[in-house]
């Protein structure tokens, strides 16, 4: 009998202990901080059909329930709540493209922007405010001025400067203007001198220094490889006030939705600049970077570089190829020659391939070889069939599937034909639009490329159709950083003059916000971490003013960004 009394103490305290560290833990669990986000539009983006969910819980910077309000209130009772108050959360967006570095470096120079970026109409604008930088900065002669994102098609006088015309205003200071596009730019006669480039210069393999009609004599513009020196110029000059843009660009990305940023080429001394902000705990988003081509194989042995793997909210995802130029500027590679006059080209004007076909093999050998993740910047068709071409090489010498999932991306991809995005379907790669192009360039790419090839640039349904998971970028800063905007020309389509570029191209809204969530996240091979409101992914949000799949389509690029979140921090609010 005192046994069995024994028994049954011991027991009854051995499980009161237990009911007691199970209680001691759930009230932990309940005292954690945890937000419910309710009342509002929240727009899951976890598949391909329209799904809302009525309450989102985050904890400890990542998504823990999705469901009904009751149900979230029920299980988080002392979350903190947030009311949307009927306004519209999203999954943080995703930057597919663009040049984080570079938007940096934009402020630092004279902004040379057309409407509606920028103020400049004509060539006198651009002088104008060449001078004007000069003196309100007390920039002595002697030192480099840089100007960025002039348009040749949208000036009064549709040409590009020249040195003469830079010279007028500034003939003692070397001067670099760099054209919209990134692919192009015009240096003044300091500026020649300084690079080593004259009369006697030859174009180098796959660029070209234009000269004046009937002479040798350099006018200033420098396109694709000839343009490297004087950007590599600008890169190390600027480098020195990287730190003092660093918070700034970052908080201009966050104040426009975006969680995760890309540096879209990026040097082997930025890259270590990049990590060490990270690793100083800077980084407010996450920021990934491609490195350069040029470092290939060097990168893929570098233990300092942390590719594919965060570390502090950076890293290197993969490394960026630049295959050709821009359409905009004639320097893109096609199949079939521009329909209007291409400077420097007397007859079948097709553009230029950056590299050779025997160059891009080799990148692909080394890249395959290593799993390295490969971002081809490709615009025409004729650049498109050379990557096919340099994929089938490297699978063949490495007796690798055509199909592995290495999701190499084309950055770009503005013209590739039908036939091109099936065989992406076939070799699984991805492709990565830019439909902003529709509105910047769109009357343009009709008049120099004919209303069929021009209307299917950036065939987002097509892709979509055939089973592709497509991205769309602002390649910045070639067009602004402006989620909304890119959704609204994906949605639209609509150009400078109100055509429609390519009708059966429009996409849904649904399908224009996948290409900057769900899709971007797919692209970084992060499908499991973010992309969606989905438990267990990190607590990544948008919060809108009004729900793009409601308003007007033609209303969609004047949604505003009232706050970012991220994994459960605010890094902006609209105040």
């Amino acid at each position: 009998m005192k046994t069995s009394i024994c028994i049954i103490l011991v027991l009854t305290l051995f499980f009161s202990c237990k009911d007691g560290e199970k209680a001691a833990m759930n009230d932990k669990k309940s005292s954690e901080i945890s937000q419910l986000f309710y009342n509002g539009d929240i727009i899951t983006v976890a598949s391909d059909q329209v799904e809302y969910a009525e309450a989102v819980v985050e904890e400890n910077g990542k998504i823990v329930f999705v469901g009904s309000q009751k149900d979230a209130e029920s299980k988080y009772a002392n979350a903190r709540k947030i009311d949307l108050n009927g306004k519209t959360l999203l999954p943080g967006f995703i930057d597919p493209h663009s040049h984080f570095g570079m938007v940096s470096n934009t402020m630092g120079q004279v902004d040379l922007n057309p409407e509606p970026v920028g103020t400049v109409v004509n060539i006198d604008d651009i002088l104008k405010k060449l001078e004007t930088f000069k003196e309100d900065r007390n920039i002595p002669d002697g030192e480099w001025i840089f100007g960025w994102g002039y348009d040749d098609g949208e000036l009064a006088e549709k040409r590009h400067p020249t040195k003469r015309d830079i010279d007028k205003v500034l003939p003692n200071n070397p001067v670099y203007l760099q054209h919209t596009s990134g692919h192009m730019g015009v240096a003044n006669t300091l500026a020649l001198e300084k690079l080593n480039v004259n009369a006697e210069s030859k174009s180098p393999e796959g660029g070209n220094i234009e000269r004046f009609p009937n002479s040798k004599e350099p006018t200033g513009l420098v396109q694709e490889t000839a343009m490297y020196p004087f950007v590599g110029n600008m890169l190390e000059i600027l480098a020195k006030d990287q730190a003092t843009y660093f918070d700034t660009t970052q908080e201009y990305y966050a104040s426009n939705g975006i969680t995760t940023a890309q540096d879209g080429m990026t040097d082997r001394n930025t890259i270590r600049f990049f990590q060490s902000q990270a690793d100083a705990g800077k980084l407010k988003i996450d920021l990934v970077s491609l490195a350069g081509y040029a470092e290939l194989d060097s990168n893929v042995k570098d233990s300092t570089l942390h590719f594919k793997n965060y570390k502090n909210g950076f890293k290197v995802q993969g490394t960026k190829i630049v295959a050709d130029g821009s359409p905009q500027g004639k320097t893109a590679f096609f199949t079939k020659p521009f329909l209007t006059e291409v400077p420097g080209c007397i007859n079948d004007c097709r553009g230029l391939p950056s590299l050779t076909q025997e160059t891009i093999n080799a990148l692909f050998l080394t890249a395959y070889e290593n799993e390295n993740q490969l971002f081809i910047h490709c615009n025409g068709d004729a650049t498109v069939d050379m990557i096919i071409e340099a994929h089938e090489n490297a699978c063949k010498q490495l007796n690798q599937a055509l199909d592995k999932d290495r999701r190499t991306i084309i950055i770009h991809s503005q013209f590739a034909r039908m036939d091109q995005l099936e065989t992406f379907v076939k070799y699984n790669m991805e492709p990565s639009f830019f439909t902003n192009h529709a509105f910047f360039w769109g009357d343009l790419h009709v008049e120099n490329l004919g209303k069929e090839r021009a209307h299917f640039l950036s065939p987002m349904v097509s892709a979509k159709k055939l089973g592709l998971n497509p991205t769309n970028h602002s390649d910045a800063t070639v067009t602004p950083i402006d989620p909304l905007f890119t959704i609204w020309s994906a949605v639209n389509r609509v150009s400078r003059s109100g055509a429609v570029i390519g009708d059966t191209e429009r996409t849904t809204p649904y399908l224009a916000i996948q290409a900057i969530t769900s899709n971007a996240a797919y692209e970084y091979f992060e499908e499991d971490l973010k992309g969606s409101i989905s438990e267990g992914k990190l607590a990544d949000f948008v919060i809108l003013d009004k729900n793009p799949l409601k308003v007007e389509p033609m209303n969609i690029k004047n949604i505003q960004v009232l706050e970012t979140i991220k994994e459960g921090k605010t890094v902006f609010k609209k105040e």
